[in-house]
């Protein structure tokens, strides 16, 4: 079996697990803004992910696929924004995105990606 890397492991699930020559992160959310907009939550949810590759020894440039989960479809400009500014135009990744109720009012942008190494 080879190496399995968990990055902030909890009793629940990981933020990112490493195998192989891919990283795979759990649905990131918002903490600071929580609550706020969803081009605040955008912005903080790719700047953990922004960690979250680099920790795993990645960067957004190797992101291969990204799934976003909106609470609200209609925030999707909104998180367009954002997103169109921090992804690396050169080497876009495959993207899905979906009108999901998420775990808590407060929360009104998810995001989740696999990365190469």
């Amino acid at each position: 079996m080879s190496n399995i890397k968990r990055i902030g492991p909890g009793p629940r699930m990981s933020k990112a697990v490493v195998r192989g020559n891919a990283v795979y992160t759990s649905g990131q959310v918002a903490e600071k803004t929580k609550g706020g907009s969803v081009a605040d939550q955008t912005r903080e949810i790719l700047a953990l992910i922004d960690g979250l590759l680099a920790e795993a020894g990645s960067a957004k440039a190797n992101i291969l696929s990204a799934t976003i989960y909106l609470a609200d479809i209609a925030g999707f400009a909104e998180m367009n924004g954002v997103w169109d500014q921090w992804v690396d135009k050169d080497n876009p990744p495959a993207r899905a995105t979906v009108e999901a109720k998420l775990v808590s009012p407060d929360y009104k942008v998810e995001i989740a990606v696999i990365a190469a190494l």
